[in-house]
């Protein structure tokens, strides 16, 4: 592995093995110090096991090719091992940085200290170009001179070329376990190989021309291997960059907002902002929905954006706003009965009418019925004035106050006889209105607020809600004439089943 391999796995490794770990059981991205799941610990610990085993086979080919250079004198072979030697401690320093990133969150680094691997990784940019410039100076004063002998043997060619074998082996073995694993840590590895791979035949290929007689192939093949070097670690410090200043990955932005404009029930998208986070990318996303829906169905809307998210973008967590906007189909009585339930006033016989431009709103609201005529005046004063505001300064809004009955009351069942004598009294004056009939299921009871009567009733199924509703309002107003005691009828109204022909 190249030294600049290690500034890409210094990126990756800490911050994508951190989420390996899992997540937290209210499912935010923060690491798991303790009781993670046993296979986010086993995936974790392949991965540690992985970077180890890089460290020793890089550490014997450093060894190795040190002997191969000094015995030939090749500046080529002698890179190679400085890059290896390079490698073991910028891998060395992941490793600890990574031990580091796996802390959990506390009060001052509230998103855990995953970045610790960048910082890491910044440093050994400046060791990977120091290394570049380093031999490219060498390498240049060399072919000034004309060149070195090189004593080109069996053992520096065996070095390179069993150095080339294990690159090979190490790479194929980490890009499969990185692609089943999604570990950016190991893809990185995987990179560092193949590089490993392409300086090593460099410098085996300058070996080979200098054995053949060319001395300036060895300063030329140092060269090779130091830019392959200098461009690795090119774009793995950008990456390491843009890690540090929270780029967002390019184009996901757009194709994130075409699958959550697609989710039905989103009206518009406002702020979306990304950033890495290792293997995961997390974010925030404010929404658009209707005003008026209840917030059971915004907060459904919310749900079935996380769900297209985590099956089109898995590694995708997004922190999600939702804000209630008015729609340009909204009627004046939705409107109205918004504003209502935002106060949570009842109010009910609504009637908007339009004179001369002009729009008149009234409507009957229910408050406590021992609550001051003062605080009700001011509680329906206000809603009055939010309506006018929402329809405009010339809307004209009056307001009808009735007592609420007590929501719960406690009672018992009526004696018989007067259950039958409201029964026989509502089918007695149900009788001339020929739309009602099939007074039953009567029930009457005594509460501290006087009797409470509900019954059920058949009326013609032709009939417009509105009628229904005038001749039960009258039955019930009836009765209430002539039994004071009562103080709240409820007829229910079924539909009268036709005679078969």
């Amino acid at each position: 592995m190249t030294a600049g391999g290690s500034l890409f796995s210094s990126l990756g490794s800490g911050l994508g093995t951190m989420f390996a770990f899992g997540r937290t059981a209210d499912g935010n991205n923060s690491p798991m110090a303790a009781g993670e799941p046993i296979e986010a610990a086993d995936e974790n610990w392949e991965k540690e096991r992985e970077a180890l085993i890089s460290v020793g086979v890089k550490a014997l080919m450093t060894l190795a090719k040190v002997i191969a250079g000094v015995a030939s004198g090749s500046l080529a072979i002698m890179s190679e091992a400085a890059n290896n030697f390079a490698d073991i401690l910028t891998s060395l320093m992941t490793f600890v940085a990574l031990r580091i990133a796996h802390q959990p969150a506390d009060d001052v680094h509230q998103y855990g200290h995953a970045k610790v691997e960048a910082l890491a990784a910044l440093v050994q940019t400046g060791l990977l170009f120091g290394f570049s410039v380093f031999i490219i100076t060498e390498a240049l004063r060399r072919l000034w001179e004309g060149g070195s002998i090189i004593e080109a043997g069996v053992l520096s060619f065996g070095v390179l070329i069993v150095s080339m074998v294990i690159d090979a082996i190490r790479w194929q073995s980490l890009r499969s376990i990185a692609k089943r694993t999604k570990s950016q840590a190991l893809a990185a590895e995987a990179l560092n190989f193949m590089a490993d791979l392409g300086a090593s035949g460099a410098a085996l290929f300058g070996l080979f021309m200098t054995w053949l007689g060319f001395p300036r192939a060895d300063p030329l093949a140092a060269l090779a291997v130091a830019s392959i070097i200098a461009y690795t670690g090119f774009q793995l410090g950008r990456q390491t960059i843009n890690t540090l200043l929270d780029a967002a990955p390019e184009g996901l932005a757009d194709k994130i907002r075409d699958l959550v404009s697609s989710v039905p029930g989103v009206i518009a998208l406002g702020t979306l902002r990304l950033r890495p986070f290792g293997s995961q990318v997390l974010g925030e996303m404010d929404i658009s929905v209707a005003r008026t829906l209840p917030l059971e169905q915004a907060a459904k809307i919310k749900t079935n954006v996380r769900s297209a998210l985590a099956q089109h973008y898995p590694d995708v967590s997004l922190t999600l706003s939702a804000h209630p906007v008015a729609l340009g189909d909204e009627t004046i009585l939705e409107r109205i009965l918004l504003i209502a339930a935002k106060r949570h006033v009842a109010i009910h016989h609504v009637t908007v009418q339009e004179i001369d431009g002009r729009i008149s709103i009234s409507f009957d609201v229910e408050l406590t019925a021992s609550m001051t005529h003062g605080m009700a005046h001011e509680i329906v004063s206000r809603l009055e004035n939010e309506i006018a505001q929402e329809l405009g300064p010339d809307t004209e809004v009056e307001s009808h106050i009735e007592p609420m009955m007590p929501a719960e009351l406690s009672g018992r069942d009526a004696p018989a006889a007067k259950i039958a004598e409201i029964q026989a009294y509502l089918s007695k004056i149900a009788l001339p209105d020929q739309a009602i009939s099939e007074i039953h299921n009567v029930r009457v009871r005594e509460t501290s607020a006087g009797l409470v009567v509900n019954y059920h009733c058949a009326v013609d199924p032709s009939l417009s809600v509105a009628e229904v509703h005038d001749r039960v309002d009258a039955l019930d107003h009836g009765i209430r004439t002539d039994f004071p005691e009562i103080s709240r009828v409820i007829g229910h109204a079924d539909v009268l089943k036709q005679a078969s022909p």
